[in-house]
């Protein structure tokens, strides 16, 4: 099976880079360097993807095909090569060099403020007294449900969608001096974004769940049903999972599974500030298409990280080392937040406001409060009330014991629970 893979894998690139030669060479190259430049490399690009795809290691998802996984993880080595290359550029040349992908880009943006008039209804604008709330439903709220309708199926769990949900709102008001972008209304960080949108997204998100663990996983070959309709059936399943794993992430269970926890959700958070500040310094703007591809180049890989993740956390033995895509998907957002540091530090080392800063001190002293309590006072605690019990339990044996007059049996006893309590230790 692995030498005709490899047999197929090698007519595949065969055939390609003969296409690419007769393109070249049977075909009248044009006097435009740029041109030329950017066919060259989109041609070197599909020769590596299309290596990758053929050859490249497979990752925990089958369907619809372990080919497409393949595909996206090194979709994800050219992204990072990329943004390396972008990390690398003056930022004058980095901001031009987005022209070569698409004409318009390279100009600065205009600024958008969505808080200002925060009234849900004006009775100044006797023609549409709503106006605000209609200001505010444009395409990034079907956005907004889709996201994380998307990034529930990733994570599979309710409280930590909910969790990084809030905490980005908080975000946003805690960087509104920075980015224009995140002042927005008190209604709509909350009604709008967290239960609205946010809210129904993860609802309608842990609803999929919740059928996709009760389904059944009988999978029948295409050809072995007698039906259309069972064909048809087959192939929209397809588009399934071959089996069901369902996360429980219990970050409570043990030090190492939370702090697991708190760096998915800060780098999940990380992930989703680039997308702004990105944009920002990059001068790209919101709906540009390059900012969709990148939404939906993340649902991709995300699903597969999140999974590998999961199963390193679950079962270290089995999985002694951190999945592929996973440390590619760190990579690319530590890579992505080093482009925005190196682009504009202005903007990133303006202070937070006063209040703000003593919010998240507050916080933070908190997490580590609790962190410290769980997992190192109330065991410390639990192992001392713990011994003491025994201890009362072996002197209430032994005085009875005495009582009785079997004081030979009393001693064994003691020295029977000393042994067990220090073997227990």
């Amino acid at each position: 099976m692995r030498g005709s893979k490899r047999a197929h894998t090698l007519t595949v690139l065969f055939i390609l880079t003969c296409a690419l030669g007769y393109v070249t060479l049977f075909e009248e190259t044009p006097q435009d360097t740029a041109y030329n430049t950017k066919r060259g490399i989109v041609a070197s690009i599909l020769v590596f993807l299309c290596f990758g795809v053929t050859q490249a290691k497979d990752g925990p998802f089958s369907r619809p095909h372990p080919a497409y996984w393949r595909f996206w993880l090194c979709v994800s080595v050219v992204y990072e090569l990329f943004l390396i290359f972008i990390l690398f550029q003056t930022v004058q040349d980095g901001r031009q060099f987005m022209k070569y992908i698409d004409p318009n880009l390279g100009v600065p943006l205009p600024e958008r403020d969505y808080g200002g008039n925060c009234l849900i209804y004006d009775p100044g604008n006797e023609t549409d007294p709503l106006h605000n709330i209609w200001d505010k439903l444009d395409g990034f709220v079907p956005a907004h449900f889709f996201g994380w309708y998307l990034k529930t199926l990733m994570i599979r769990d309710w409280w930590m969608c909910m969790i990084i949900s809030v905490m980005f709102e908080f975000l946003e008001y805690s960087l509104e001096h920075q980015l224009p972008n995140f002042s927005e209304c008190w209604w709509d960080h909350w009604i709008m974004d967290v239960i609205l949108c946010n809210g129904l997204g993860i609802y309608c998100g842990m609803k999929t769940l919740s059928w996709l663990s009760l389904k059944t996983y009988k999978w029948q070959g295409l050809w072995n049903i007698p039906t259309y309709k069972g064909k048809m059936k087959r192939i929209v399943f397809q588009f399934t999972p071959y089996s069901w794993v369902k996360f429980e992430w219990k970050p409570a269970s043990s030090l190492r599974r939370w702090l697991a926890v708190c760096g998915i959700i800060f780098v999940f958070l990380l992930a989703e500030l680039n997308t702004f500040y990105l944009k920002f310094v990059l001068w790209m703007p919101p709906e540009h298409y390059l900012v969709l591809l990148r939404l939906v180049f993340f649902v991709n890989v995300g699903g597969v990280a999140m999974r590998e993740i999961y199963d390193f956390m679950d079962d270290p033995k089995f999985h002694k080392k951190l999945g592929q895509q996973a440390w590619l998907v760190a990579a690319i957002t530590a890579t992505e937040f080093l482009i925005v540091v190196k682009y504009d530090p202005y903007t990133l080392t303006l202070s937070l406001p006063f209040y703000i800063t003593q919010c998240w001190i507050l916080g933070i002293i908190l997490v580590l409060t609790w962190t410290a309590w769980r997992f190192f006072i109330r065991d410390i605690t639990l192992r001392y009330k713990e011994i003491r019990r025994q201890k009362q339990e072996h002197k209430y044996e032994r005085d009875k014991c005495l009582s009785n007059g079997d004081g030979h049996s009393a001693i064994l006893d003691e020295q029977n629970g000393n042994k067990l309590r220090e073997r227990k230790l």
